[in-house]
């Protein structure tokens, strides 16, 4: 069990670095959507080597296709939008915040699903525990978010406009935090169904790759430049690997510590990952020192997390 609880918040601080590692991508070719496709199309050609290696085929059987209820193909697509939310919302919103406030989605989602027992997942009521936790984040949320915004204004006042902007893209943030809790849900289901984690996880990155692609293609209406991509980095091509190892570790460790503690596992990774990507500017991002109202709304988290997943 161990092993998967390391696995989990190893995944966790991995993809808190492929947020900064996509939104580069994306100054390079000058598309949230082309980045975003990329980086699945990298993502899906590692896990598609791995599957062949492990299981000598890709796709499951046209039977198994049509055998299953439709949802339980949308992990890939959740995952798209997802990641190109995150090419979005890195700039805009910063390291921290950009893994804080989709964390907070993820919670929430998590116990919802939990609680009615969605996609296949084990029922678990509501306590007065996992509600006390919920406060309790929520709080950490605001620590962590609004105070140190509100520090802000007194050294330099932002227009109404950019605040709503900020208040929307922050609602988002939340938004797709649930999405993303719903596709570890049905990713984990999905790997139970096929009896192979590799497969089930080059499925649903291989699924989002298509979709995020055929959006690109609709919006930019172009392919990325070679000229662009000249300009790329070794590193730019990672962000897809490690979306990829996170897909394929929740699907490890789901069936095995279960889909609440694989979450607070990978959160407490991310928290920790988006806070060291911040503070020295990893893969060419902006560098921001940790505030402390920040550490202090993480820790704060934390305890939620615990009240939820523990007690």
């Amino acid at each position: 069990m161990l092993i998967y609880l390391v696995f989990a918040v190893v995944a966790g601080f991995l993809l808190a670095n492929q947020n900064p590692i996509n939104a580069d991508l994306r100054k390079i070719v000058g598309s949230p959507f082309l980045a975003s496709a990329l980086s699945n199309f990298v993502g899906s050609i590692f896990l598609g080597i791995i599957t062949i290696i492990v299981s000598h085929t890709l796709f499951p059987s046209w039977t198994f296709i049509t055998g299953e209820p439709v949802w339980v193909w949308l992990g890939g697509l959740l995952g798209g939008i997802y990641l190109t939310s995150n090419v979005l919302l890195f700039p805009r919103l910063g390291a921290v915040q950009t893994v804080i406030l989709p964390i907070l989605g993820q919670i929430l989602m998590g116990i919802v699903i939990d609680s009615f027992g969605w996609f296949g997942a084990l029922q678990i009521s509501l306590s007065t525990f996992r509600f006390i936790g919920i406060l309790i984040t929520l709080v950490g949320v605001l620590i962590a978010v609004v105070l140190p915004s509100l520090s802000g204004k007194s050294q330099a006042k932002s227009s109404s406009n950019e605040t709503k902007n900020l208040l929307v893209w922050r609602v988002w943030a939340v938004i797709v935090g649930g999405l993303s809790a719903i596709q570890q849900a049905i990713n984990g289901h999905l790997g139970t169904l096929l009896h192979n984690p590799s497969q089930a996880s080059f499925v649903s990155f291989f699924l989002g790759f298509l979709a995020i692609f055929l959006v690109a293609l609709i919006v930019d209406r172009r392919l990325p430049k070679f000229s662009e991509l000249k300009k790329a980095k070794v590193w730019n091509g990672f962000g897809g690997i490690l979306g990829a190892l996170f897909v394929l570790t929740t699907v490890l460790a789901v069936p095995q510590i279960g889909a609440g503690l694989t979450i607070m596992m990978a959160l407490i990774g991310q928290i920790v990952g988006s806070m060291l990507v911040q503070q020295f500017g990893w893969w060419r991002s902006l560098r921001y020192n940790i505030q402390r109202f920040q550490v202090i709304g993480v820790l704060v988290m934390l305890l939620g997390i615990v009240f939820i997943k523990f007690l």
